[in-house]
């Protein structure tokens, strides 16, 4: 297995394999892999057969963290990291800096201001803006989240030039919005949406789990609990969706340290959102556990 951490020799081994007729197959991630990611990476390899190539990321992406969000305490453990992608075969991990990524901008100064970081004027000034699915749930909570996002993995697009790209489907809006700017920009990759991995309790496999401790580690079942109980209320008629949302969040807030973000109730394709909810209506949701928040959804 290869590091790279320039953004040039990642390109140069790329197009060696282009030209070589290797399928590249591609997992973007923040690190602090768990088996959630591992399973990623196995769905890719099989989109590239034994032949092709597995690249995994590994970057805390600044630009999606907003102000007082956990950029700066968000777990990362490369080694481990390192150790988990060798065991799955992974052909390279590329796992760039700051620096690297945004030249002269997060390697220069970091400014937090009320709309997310910013950089000075020296620094990273070019962003892409999804406009229409980035505007609800997360995009509503979290406002440059989304513009993040889509900049760092469009950047990794042209750094790693995959055939397929491999995304989880815990981020299912993530997913969507990735899909749209692919089809928007014409990026020529194609992109798979994996199921979300859970724990024996259901609680969604994520790296921000590791913040969980004691009792907020089984009040954080919340989440999956109160898809299941939106599954259960829709069983024999449909129901509005303001009452629907009325009564999880009582379920959810009956937990003490648990507090209710959103939840939403929306087409899975177009993320529009439905005034009476039924069965094959997705639903998706974010919790404030403590300090952690999590976020989870599913189609019912």
């Amino acid at each position: 297995m290869r590091i790279v951490i320039s953004i040039a020799a990642m390109q140069r081994q790329a197009r060696q394999w282009q030209r070589a007729g290797k399928r590249i197959g591609f997992v973007p991630t923040m690190g602090y892999l768990h088996a959630g990611h591992m399973s990623l990476v196995r769905e890719t390899r099989k989109r590239v057969g034994k032949a092709g190539k597995v690249v995994v990321s590994i970057y805390v992406n600044p630009t999606q963290f907003g102000p007082k969000e956990d950029f700066s305490k968000y777990p990362r453990d490369l080694k481990r990291d390192l150790k988990l992608c060798r065991e799955a075969g992974v052909d390279v991990v590329f796992t760039p800096s700051d620096k690297e990524m945004y030249p002269g901008g997060t390697g220069s100064r970091r400014c937090e201001s009320a709309d997310g970081p910013r950089f000075d004027k020296r620094g990273y000034s070019t962003y892409v803006i999804e406009e229409k699915l980035s505007q609800s749930m997360e995009g509503a909570s979290r406002p440059t989240h989304f513009r993040g996002v889509t900049t760092v993995v469009a950047k990794l697009f042209n750094i790693v030039l995959p055939d397929v790209a491999v995304f989880g489907a815990k981020d299912w809006q993530q997913a969507a919005i990735i899909k749209r700017m692919v089809a928007d920009l014409n990026f020529p990759v194609e992109i798979v949406v994996a199921p979300t991995l859970r724990e024996r309790d259901g609680l969604a496999m994520s790296s921000r789990n590791k913040y969980l401790e004691g009792d907020l580690r089984r009040q954080a079942t919340v989440l999956w609990r109160a898809i299941q109980a939106a599954r259960f209320a829709i069983r024999k008629f449909p129901v509005p969706q303001h009452r629907l949302k009325a009564q999880l969040k009582q379920l959810i807030e009956s937990e003490p340290d648990a507090k209710l973000d959103y939840v939403e109730f929306f087409n899975s394709e177009t993320l529009v959102p439905v005034s009476t909810v039924r069965f094959q209506i997705h639903m998706a949701l974010a919790v404030f556990v403590g300090k952690t928040r999590l976020i989870d959804n599913g189609r019912l």
